[in-house]
């Protein structure tokens, strides 16, 4: 399987880590292209993929073209792109915003075509990444999630549901960090110092997910377990929803897909 990844930025980055990772490419299996050539230059250094001068070479033959470009250049990188796909291709593009119809109009009619909307923590195998397709065999689905798990969980919705993902797990790694880093402010109120009191809320949000996954058990019923009568916890948890995190987080998930919605519409 050749793949090539269009944009080297970030996301698209940890992605072709993860392919890596897990021994479903090779590096003299991908082909990368960036508008900054230096920035391809840096992933081809780590992961011994083929820096190419242009989109149209890096995707000419690829079985895969993972278009991991922002939204306001996609359009200039698929021009680039299109000239090479055949009714062999599958396009797969990250690109929040971008619909299958979007997408189709620009890839035209002989690709078949994946919308993914991941998130970061597929740098370390612990992403979320939901996909939809449009002409995509059985084998090509198979095969996008196959790549997809390997960087984490992998689901596929419908593309009315994609602006929900892009609210709660595309945007959501940020709401974590912004957790983590006031947990850790508040331990260092409390007079721990700073290295241990983030080492500590990381762990704590960790391990706390992965009660809940592995458990299978709902949050409110593994939050009652903490929570004495009278006890300390409680009483932090009334300070909680007194300061309403709880509605802040539904909305930022809202407000996060309505976004998305409106991209869409831009584009």
């Amino acid at each position: 399987m050749v793949l090539a990844l269009i944009g080297t930025g970030n996301m698209g980055s940890a992605l072709i880590r993860g392919f890596l990772k897990a021994n479903l490419l090779s590096g003299s299996s991908i082909r990368l292209y960036d508008i900054d050539q230096n920035k391809a230059a840096k992933l081809a250094d780590l992961t011994g993929a083929t820096v190419c001068s242009t989109a149209h070479e890096a995707a000419a033959g690829a079985d895969i073209v993972l278009m991991a470009v922002k939204p306001q250049y996609f359009a200039d990188a698929m021009t680039g792109v299109a000239g090479a796909l055949t009714d062999q291709s599958l396009v797969m593009s990250i690109a929040a915003g971008i619909t299958l119809a979007q997408l189709r109009s620009m890839a035209g009619e002989q690709p078949a075509l994946a919308r993914v909307m991941p998130n970061t923590p597929a740098l370390v195998g612990s992403g979320v990444s939901a996909v939809c397709y449009d002409q995509a065999s059985s084998k090509q689905q198979a095969q996008i999630e196959e790549l997809l798990k390997s960087c984490g969980m992998a689901l596929t919705v419908p593309e009315k549901l994609i602006d929900a993902v892009v609210g709660l797990s595309g945007s959501g790694p940020a709401y974590v960090m912004l957790m983590i880093e006031a947990l850790a402010d508040g331990g260092v109120l409390e007079g721990l110092p700073r290295d241990k009191a983030l080492e500590m809320a990381a762990m704590t949000l960790k391990g706390s997910a992965e009660l809940v996954l592995e458990t299978g058990l709902h949050p409110g019923v593994l939050k009652d377990q903490v929570c004495s009568p009278a006890g300390t916890t409680i009483e932090a948890v009334k300070v909680l929803e007194e300061g309403g995190l709880r509605a802040c987080l539904i909305n930022a998930v809202r407000a996060s897909a309505n976004k998305a919605r409106e991209m869409q519409k831009e584009s």
